[in-house]
C-alpha cells in the first residue's frame, strides 16, 4: 500500500468529534556540523519556504531540509554529470505532466506502438517502463487475501483441532481475521460519524450563510451576529468549531464528504471478500512466479483522469521535476530519467509484481529504485528478497519508505525489507530505509506518523507537507515516508550522476554517514510521552544532507 498520509482534515475530524564527474577539481568545502546549538525557527514558514523546505539548509534557514540549493550553488555550479535512470515503482506516473515530460525515460530500443517486443526483453512496447497491474486500480489488503485463501480450511475450527503442521497458518489466519474485523468496524464507525456531522453542519451552514449573505464567513463574523435565537446560537457554536479545522465551512463539508468516500471506498475494495480484482482485470496468478510477462505499457494507468497515478506522479516530481524551468517546482536531482514501473494498486501490492518490477528496473538500466509502499503481511517475501539481492548484484540502490504507522520497526516487520524474520544480517547492502522529518526543527522534527527503529530504519529525510507534481499539470502537498524516500532517491541519483565510479553500497554509506545528527529528544508516533534522542532512532542517527553527501562522495571517489 502506498505510504503517504492524506492532508485531508476530515481524517482527523473523526477522533475530534468522538470527544466533540572525473577531471574536475576536488571539493574543498567544509561539511555542515554542530547543529544542536542552532536556534529554533521562531516564525511560521512562508508559502515559498513551505513549498521548498526540502531544499532548505538547516544552518541558514533553521529548517531541516537537505541543503539542496546550497549544494547546487556551492558545489555543482559549472559542472555536468552523467544521466542516471531512476526506477519509480509506484501507482503510475503522469508522463505528460508539464514538469515531468522532459525527464521521463524512453526505451530507445523499442519502437512505439508496433505491438512487437523489439528489444526482446519480454515486454511489448515498454516505451517508458511497464505496468504490471494492467487495468487494476483497486485491490484487497493482504490480510483479506489471507482470509479468502485460508478461510475454507480454518473457518469455524477450534485451536485444539489444528494439527502441528497447520499451526502457523492457523495463527496467521486468526491474526488476519482480527485485523479485518477491527478495520471494517472502524471504517463503518467513521462513515456513520461523518454522516452524522454532515447532517448537522449542512443545515446550520445553509441557515447562517443565508442570514449573512455569504458562504465564506469567518469566526469573527459569526461572533458578531446580533440577537441570535437559541437555535442560531447552537448553529453558531457548531460552525465556529468547524472553522478551527479549515478556512471555510464549505471546505469542511468537502473534506467530510471526501472522508466518507474514502472509507466507503475501503469497504468496497480493500475489505471486499467477494471480488477478485486481479483475475477480473489482469487474469494473472499471483502465486505462480513462472508467469512473468503480463500487464501492458500504459504506465500512467487506465484512468483517463489519472487519479490513480497521483502518488507516483508526486514521488517522481520530488526526485526529478525539471529544475529551473519556470514551471511548478524543482525536483531534487538533475540529470535524471524517470523509469515508470506501475505495480502498486489502491490496496496492498502483490509480492510477485514487486519482485518483477525490481528486476525489470534493474534489467533496463536503473541505477536507483524508489519503493514508496509497504504492507505488514507477505505470502512470498522470498521472491522480493531475491529481487533485492539481484539489484545488489547489479549495483543498484533501492531507496525504501519506512511506513506511516508510528511503529518501532525493531519490533514490527514491514515489507519490503532487507532482513528476514528472526535474522540480524541483511540480505543486501544496497537497500536503504527512510523515515520522515517534519519541517519544525526541535522536539517535533520527526513526523508524527513516521516509523522508526535503531536497526531497521537507516536515516531520515523531509516527509511532511511536501509540494510536488500531481496529474494533469497540477501540484499538491502530500506527506508520508513515501515523500521522504524519493527525496533521498534524488540525492542518491546526484551522487551516481557526478561520481559514477562509486558503487551502490558506497552511495548508501555516504547517505548514512554524511547526514546531520542531533542529540535533541524527539517525540515519536505523535505521543509526547514517547520520546528518544534523535540520534538513537535510526541506524545512522542522522538526517540526509545533499551538501555533505556530495563532499563525502568527492573524497571517496579519489
Amino acid at each position: 500500500m502506498k505510504f503517504f498520509k492524506s492532508t485531508l482534515w476530515a481524517i482527523a475530524l473523526a477522533s475530534i468529534f468522538t470527544s466533540c564527474g572525473g577531471g574536475v577539481a576536488p571539493i574543498v568545502s567544509t561539511p555542515i556540523e554542530n547543529i544542536d546549538t542552532l536556534p529554533l525557527k521562531a516564525a511560521p514558514l512562508t508559502e515559498n519556504e513551505t513549498k521548498e523546505w526540502v531544499a532548505a539548509d538547516l544552518l541558514t534557514d533553521t529548517i531541516p531540509g537537505m541543503s539542496v540549493n546550497k549544494a547546487y550553488a556551492e558545489l555543482l555550479s559549472g559542472r555536468t554529470g552523467q544521466t542516471v535512470i531512476v526506477g519509480v515503482i509506484d501507482s503510475g506516473v503522469d508522463i505528460e505532466h508539464e514538469d515531468l515530460k522532459d525527464v521521463i525515460w524512453v526505451n530507445s530500443k523499442e519502437i512505439p506502438g508496433n505491438g512487437k517486443d523489439d528489444d526482446n526483453n519480454g515486454y511489448v512496447d515498454d516505451i517508458h517502463g511497464w505496468n504490471f497491474l494492467g487495468d487494476i486500480v483497486k485491490e484487497n489488503m493482504e490480510y483479506v487475501r489471507y482470509i479468502k485463501k485460508l478461510g475454507p480450511k480454518f473457518e469455524g475450527k477450534s485451536e485444539a483441532s489444528i494439527s502441528a503442521t497447520d499451526r502457523a497458518d492457523y495463527e496467521l489466519y486468526k491474526k488476519a481475521v482480527a485485523e479485518y474485523e477491527q478495520e471494517v468496524a472502524q471504517a463503518n464507525s467513521v462513515v456513520t460519524r461523518y454522516e452524522q456531522i454532515l447532517s448537522q453542519v449542512q443545515p446550520a451552514h445553509l441557515a447562517i450563510s443565508a442570514k449573512l449573505g455569504k458562504e465564506d464567513y469567518t469566526s469573527k463574523e459569526l461572533a458578531e451576529i446580533k440577537n441570535p435565537t437559541e437555535a442560531e446560537q447552537q448553529q453558531i457554536g457548531m460552525l465556529t468549531q468547524m472553522l478551527t479545522f479549515a478556512d471555510t465551512v464549505p471546505d469542511v463539508i468537502e473534506q467530510l464528504n471526501g472522508g466518507i468516500d474514502y472509507y466507503k471506498g475501503r469497504l468496497s475494495s480493500h475489505f471486499n471478500m467477494e471480488e477478485n480484482f486481479r483475475m477480473k482485470n489482469l487474469g494473472d496468478n499471483p502465486d505462480d512466479f513462472s508467469s512473468k510477462y503480463y500487464g501492458n505499457g500504459d504506465v500512467d494507468g487506465p484512468d483517463p483522469k489519472k487519479e490513480d497515478a497521483q502518488h507516483g506522479t508526486h514521488v517522481a516530481g520530488i526526485i526529478a521535476a525539471k529544475r529551473n524551468n519556470g514551471v511548478g517546482m524543482n525536483g531534487v536531482a538533475n540529470n535524471v530519467k524517470i523509469m515508470v514501473v506501475r505495480a502498486v494498486p489502491d490496496g496492498d501490492e502483490y509480492d510477485k509484481d514487486i519482485a518483477l518490477a525490481i528486476r525489470y528496473a534493474v534489467d533496463n538500466g536503473a541505477k536507483v529504485i524508489n519503493t514508496s509502499f509497504g504492507k505488514y503481511y507477505s505470502p512470498h517475501p522470498e521472491w522480493v528478497w531475491d529481487a533485492i539481492k539481484y539489484a545488489a548484484q547489479k549495483d543498484v540502490l533501492i531507496v525504501n519508505a519506512a511506513g506511516n504507522e508510528g511503529f518501532d520497526l525493531d519490533g514490527v516487520q514491514v515489507y519490503p525489507n532487507d532482513q528476514k524474520t528472526g535474522e540480524t544480517s541483511e540480505v543486501s547492502d544496497t537497500f536503504i530505509t527512510i523515515g520522515a522529518l517534519n519541517y519544525d526543527y526541535g522536539s517535533e522534527m520527526v513526523a508524527s506518523f513516521s516509523n522508526y527503529g535503531k536497526n531497521n530504519v537507516d536515516v531520515f529525510a523531509p516527509g511532511v507537507k511536501i509540494y510536488s507534481t500531481t496529474p494533469l499539470n497540477t501540484y499538491e502537498y502530500l506527506q508520508g515516508t513515501s515523500m521522504a524516500a524519493p527525496a533521498v532517491a534524488g540525492v542518491a541519483a546526484m551522487i551516481r550522476s557526478y561520481y559514477p565510479k562509486l558503487k551502490a553500497k558506497e552511495v548508501k554509506q555516504i547517505l548514512m554517514n554524511s547526514g546531520l545528527t542531533s542529540n535533541t529528544p524527539v517525540i515519536l508516533g505523535g505521543d509526547s510521552s514517547n520520546q528518544s534522542r534523535f540520534n538513537t532512532i535510526s541506524k545512522s542517527g542522522k538526517m540526509v544532507n545533499m551538501y555533505n553527501a556530495l563532499i563525502m562522495a568527492d573524497k571517496m571517489s579519489r
